[in-house]
């Protein structure tokens, strides 16, 4: 049903990258989820308000939430799709983003209201009327919360779209929060002990905490996250399978939302090549990898001396101390600067974020390492890797 709703609405859907397809899939999704939960919201408020049960009642408020998420889910894929303009030259898509936030407030404002209700249930507990209808509605409830899950998520993958993925992991987590009330008035039915204002309380806090992590979820893009280390392996494979380039290092990528990704990097080549044919090799990784990967490419050329043996052996020997201090620290740009008393060794280290040695000390002891050697002094400058991979995924 999923794929046959996918066909049906969204023209050309296996070209995901298209932003109108995209936005297509947006509004699909949305309108889903508004007319679901809407559904939901009436046979669960009719059902709370007949049978006294304030967990089903706060259940149905949760439906409401969710409709009006999918409202602002709407509105975002709406305003996302809008071309730059001289105010947003990088354009909108990040409007994506603060319309998840500010559904995650919503539902962090609902969970606390709802706590309040239901802790007023537990302190004057109610009779509650259970029927064979209250039971039907719920077991409705927590197979369409089903089916909205694998719903969202099937889109949410084919787009890769974290709104989606969140909405579709809200779903989800709405089964185990209605299953709660359905327990709540089946164990009534049974004891008649009145357990509903605590269910209630659990869905509530159950509401509060999913809001709360929807805001980290939502944040992350707009505080700026790292990019996919498959996004790094894949941009890397590309780049260095050109003839002519030896390396890569300082990878620095800022996304601004889907279809607006920025990278730069540093691409090393041979410097006894001629500037002309390095210079054409990087123009054409440029257009070529960045159609390619869908994104602003940006190569800075770094020539490497490659054939003189003595740098060689000096960068081997200095690259060796370096990854005794730790296999997460590299080299790169490194220069051999020899004068009548002694050598400079010119060259740039990559530290990883967190790391357990400040940059003085890192520089500290390689200055002493490398006194060991001979009469060589390091100028060294430090370049904190925005683009890394952990050594566990590599």
């Amino acid at each position: 049903m999923i794929q046959m709703l996918i066909e049906r609405f969204v023209p050309n859907w296996e070209d995901t990258r298209n932003t109108a397809v995209r936005q297509r899939y947006g509004i699909l999704a949305a309108a889903v989820g508004i007319l679901s939960n809407i559904f939901l919201f009436f046979i669960k408020l009719f059902t709370g308000l007949i049978s006294g049960s304030i967990a089903i009642t706060a259940d149905a408020v949760n439906n409401l939430s969710d409709a009006g998420s999918s409202v602002i889910t709407l509105v975002g894929f709406k305003i996302a799709a809008k071309p730059a303009d001289p105010e947003h030259p990088y354009g909108h898509a990040r409007m994506e983003y603060i319309c998840g936030m500010a559904v995650s407030f919503i539902i962090i404002l609902l969970g606390l209201q709802l706590m309040r209700s239901s802790l007023d249930k537990i302190l004057h507990p109610e009779e509650i009327s259970v029927s064979l209808v209250t039971m039907g509605v719920l077991v409705v409830s927590i197979l369409t919360k089903l089916w909205q899950g694998l719903f969202n998520r099937t889109l949410g993958k084919r787009i890769s779209s974290e709104a989606l993925q969140a909405t579709a992991a809200d779903s989800l987590n709405d089964v185990f929060a209605t299953s709660a009330v359905l327990i709540s008035t089946i164990f009534y039915a049974f004891t008649s002990i009145p357990i509903d204002g605590w269910m209630g309380m659990v869905v509530a806090i159950f509401i509060t905490v999913a809001g709360i992590k929807l805001v980290i979820e939502t944040g992350n893009p707009l505080l700026g996250e790292a990019p996919d280390p498959d996004f790094i392996r894949e941009l890397g494979d590309r780049i260095t399978a050109y003839d002519g380039v030896i390396g890569m290092h300082d990878l620095q990528v800022h996304s601004y939302g889907h279809g607006q990704t920025f990278a730069s990097v540093h691409a090393e080549v041979p410097a006894n090549v001629d500037i002309l044919v390095s210079h054409d090799i990087i123009d054409n990784i440029e257009r070529e990898v960045g159609k390619e990967m869908n994104i602003n490419l940006v190569i800075h050329m770094d020539p490497v001396v490659t054939d003189d043996e003595q740098t060689n052996l000096l960068k081997a020997q200095v690259n060796d101390i370096v990854k005794s201090i730790s296999k997460e620290l590299s080299i790169h740009d490194f220069r051999a600067v020899t004068g009548p008393t002694h050598t400079n060794l010119v060259f740039d280290i990559v530290i990883p974020p967190a790391f357990s040695l400040t940059d003085s000390q890192i520089k500290q002891t390689i200055y002493a390492r490398v006194k060991e050697l001979g009469n060589y002094y390091c100028i060294i400058t430090v370049d904190h890797n925005y683009a890394y991979i952990p050594e566990s995924e590599r």
